[in-house]
């Protein structure tokens, strides 16, 4: 984390006014714990001098997504609210030091959103947003690439990204059986697609050299 820590920091000193920094990468490869620590690490010495965006919150509810029958595949691209993200995003842009901006929180002991869960200060400087989709070009994303200022891709070891994947689902309350299918058939497809975005971001940090969340 060090190393990331100290670029997204050379970045707060080339730019002025907010900062919007980015992570994505394939599922399970430690995304929102790499965010959570980052924003914890410039808190430590200024208090609410970074907020959190996730794009897991703009997760569809359970209820339009069987609505629209994509319920078996939760965390693909057209399971998500994108056009909502966008606007979130681009109001937080536009607020630093006039409004603060409420933001959807995923949980994941309901498996539902919960509106307003996080907030973003006003006067939040560094505001850290982390998805699977934030530099993908298609399915109502496009646009998030140009709102972010730096947008770093995570890659781990595929291995123990399944692994912690699989804990997850079994956490949850899945099977292992069931865990292992959805990894399979829902995970494994997001992560290729993901992978082909990894051109489209500034950076790519190897979070097992030393910078694992």
């Amino acid at each position: 984390m060090a190393r990331l820590t100290d670029d997204v920091a050379r970045l707060l000193e080339e730019r002025s006014g907010r900062v919007i920094v980015g992570l994505t990468g394939p599922p399970g490869v430690g995304k929102s714990t790499a965010a959570e620590r980052l924003v914890d690490e410039f808190n430590a010495t200024q208090r609410d001098f970074a907020a959190l965006l996730p794009m897991d919150g703009f997760h569809l509810a359970n209820g339009q997504l069987a609505r629209l029958g994509r319920k078996g595949r939760k965390g693909a691209p057209d399971t998500f609210d994108a056009a909502g993200f966008l606007v979130a995003l681009a109001r937080v842009r536009d607020a630093y030091q006039t409004a603060d901006v409420y933001v959807p929180r995923f949980d994941r002991a309901l498996e539902e959103s919960v509106a307003a869960g996080l907030v973003v200060p006003a006067a939040a400087r560094l505001v850290v947003t982390e998805g699977n989709y934030l530099a993908l070009p298609s399915h109502g994303f496009s646009g998030a690439r140009e709102l972010i200022d730096g947008l770093y891709y995570l890659r781990g070891a595929d291995d123990v990204r399944r692994q912690r994947l699989l804990a997850r689902h079994i956490a949850g309350g899945r099977s292992l059986i069931a865990a292992e299918h959805w990894v399979r058939a829902v995970d494994e497809p997001n992560a290729r697609l993901i992978a082909e975005t990894e051109a489209r971001c500034d950076r790519t940090w190897d979070i097992d050299d030393g910078d694992r969340p």
